[in-house]
């Protein structure tokens, strides 16, 4: 398996450079004995209170991307302290990353509490996606029912994919608009037909088009004068 070795101290004081070689020198002979491939060794003199450091953007992008399986740290306190040490752990365990600790001589073990904690966060956010799945559905049956909307008459480009359609149509924006959708609406309801936009996208594009409308209007009066 391919392996990211995390090593991290809390200050930028000299004589934590020390402990940062320790690390280093550990870790590399554990990976080499469980056979692991070493890819990269962050380091960082940070707080371990501190969520913006460049090491843990770093790290993400390895497994966001699929560039590692496994992560190495010396014990769970290198990766974070206190909440922040459960955010990390949590979003580590989104990408499907493995976590090793020396200190356990093996995968992560967390205490009772942490691991209550990891697992209500998880149950929530599952619950979001079901209650956002939901609002789709509603904004769609509004758009189509209530609306007197047809997408299969006014949405282009059916059957691309689903979600592969980044652009964002204009034209439904304004013709769902006209129909009195809030733009949480128009979002939701464009989402169900694979466009992925937000509401702030949705807002802003219209919003820009409002904008082009008035300049092509004053335009239009300067050329009559």
């Amino acid at each position: 398996m391919k392996a990211v070795l995390y090593i991290r101290v809390s200050t930028q004081k000299e004589a934590q450079e020390t402990s940062l070689s320790r690390q280093e020198s550990m870790l590399r002979e554990w990976a080499e004995a469980l056979r692991f491939t070493v890819v990269d060794v962050i380091s960082e003199q940070q707080s371990g209170y501190h969520l913006d450091r460049k090491g843990l953007h770093d790290i993400l992008q390895y497994f966001r991307s699929k560039q590692a399986d496994v992560l190495l740290v010396q014990d769970d306190t290198r990766l974070g302290r206190g909440e922040a040490k459960l955010a990390i752990i949590h979003q580590l365990y989104k990408l499907q990353c493995q976590i090793y600790s020396f200190q356990n001589q093996g995968e992560l073990e967390l205490d009772a509490g942490e691991s209550t904690v990891l697992h209500i966060i998880a149950k929530v956010e599952e619950l979001q996606r079901k209650m956002m799945n939901q609002k789709i559905s509603w904004g769609m049956k509004r758009a189509i029912q209530e609306k007197g909307y047809r997408p299969a008459k006014n949405l282009k480009n059916q059957g691309l994919g689903g979600r592969e359609k980044k652009q964002v149509p204009i034209e439904q924006i304004i013709a769902l608009k006209e129909k009195k959708l809030t733009f949480a609406e128009i979002a939701a309801t464009l989402n169900g037909f694979g466009y992925d936009v937000s509401r702030a996208t949705v807002h802003r594009r219209y919003q820009e088009w409002k904008k082009e409308q008035l300049e092509e209007v004053h335009h239009d009066g300067l050329e009559n004068v």
